[in-house]
């Protein structure tokens, strides 16, 4: 890794030192925002073998884009700071500086124009790692007057549909905690740890929306946990869970990462307090959390009626994991709606 520089820093320079004199005469945002690794700090060394580069995000008026673009390309070096301009990205070589009008990318990202009044289902069907690409990041300049304003409104949902997003978190906990010791009751340890691993995951998940903050897709979802403070005995615990042997280790250790993030719900104080220890499984031998009493102390705590009556579904990555529908908006949007019949033009 020696002598990697990171890319938000690469595209951070390349800007100021590159893209900003060739298009000083045209009014212009710039950023790097939007997919990659580099935008949400996780990259390194080999993320360098394919899609990363000098890149930057240049956002201009409408009818802008044809000028910018000359501007642009007339004046790019093909070496910046040891790395080449022109690189692979996505399946075509090209250079790393991309213009486009702020409403059409926002939507072609999240599936809808965030500039105006974001509804329900703008949030609930906008995929967690598309809000984190269009948050994260970092603005070099905003020139448009409008760039940070719409990554301030996106930065986190309104309070009672964070309460709604939470209550579906702890609700898919409670859904399958008691799942992993009768599998192994039955002699299916395999099926236990398979059980294992699903909670373990929507114990990060929930962890990281507790501490506001968009949960990203597989490939960074440990990364992203292990930034959180005091994340560490959570991590901990988690790891037990997945190297367990035996269904009553695995439920020692899903039981300690239950507790600290039942005392986390209590520490934010969303919800009145809630008691934090486990406890048995009704009349069955397996010790629980019981995540549904956690969800309907969220939910008693929305103030909108129409949030408190949604289905307890979620957000799109809280109703599916299919990629195909994740990196589509269009279908994510569709199937959102779909499930919790909300209306796009009167949500």
């Amino acid at each position: 890794m020696s002598g990697f520089v990171p890319g938000l820093e690469l595209s951070r320079a390349y800007y100021a030192d590159v893209v900003a004199p060739l298009v000083a005469d045209i009014p212009h945002s710039a950023a790097l925002i939007g997919p990659g690794s580099e935008v949400l700090a996780f990259d390194t060394q080999r993320s360098a073998d394919h899609d990363w580069g000098p890149r930057v995000l240049l956002f201009v008026p409408p009818g802008a884009a044809a000028e910018t673009e000359a501007a642009v390309e007339a004046g790019l070096p093909s070496i910046f700071c040891g790395y080449p301009t022109v690189f692979a990205q996505h399946g075509q070589v090209r250079h790393g500086v991309r213009v486009a009008e702020l409403g059409g990318w926002l939507t072609s990202r999240l599936g809808f124009d965030p500039r105006g009044p974001i509804t329900p289902l703008d949030w609930l069907s906008a995929p967690w790692q598309a809000l984190a690409e269009v948050t994260c990041g970092e603005v070099f300049h905003d020139g448009l007057g409008e760039l940070n304003r719409v990554r301030a409104a996106l930065r986190w949902y309104p309070d009672d549909l964070w309460r709604y997003v939470l209550a579906c978190q702890w609700q898919r906990i409670g859904q399958e905690e008691s799942f992993p010791g009768r599998c192994a009751e039955v002699g299916d340890e395999l099926g236990s740890a398979t059980l294992g691993g699903r909670l373990v995951r929507e114990v990060m998940r929930l962890a990281l929306l507790q501490r506001r903050r968009y949960p990203p897709y597989a490939k960074w979802l440990g990364s992203a946990l292990a930034r959180l403070p005091g994340a560490a005995e959570l991590g901990e615990a988690l790891g037990a869970a997945l190297a367990a042997r035996t269904w009553r280790d695995r439920e020692a250790a899903l039981s300690a990462a239950y507790e600290r993030l039942a005392a986390v719900h209590n520490r934010i104080a969303l919800t009145g307090p809630v008691e934090t220890s486990v406890r048995p499984f009704h009349d069955r031998p397996f010790q629980v959390i019981d995540g549904g009493r956690l969800a309907e102390a969220l939910l008693e705590s929305i103030g909108d009626p129409q949030v408190r009556a949604l289905a307890l579904c979620g957000s799109v990555d809280q109703m599916c994991d299919s990629v195909e529908i994740l990196t589509h908006p269009a279908r994510a949007r569709a199937v959102t709606a779909a499930v919790l019949t909300l209306q796009p033009a009167a949500a």
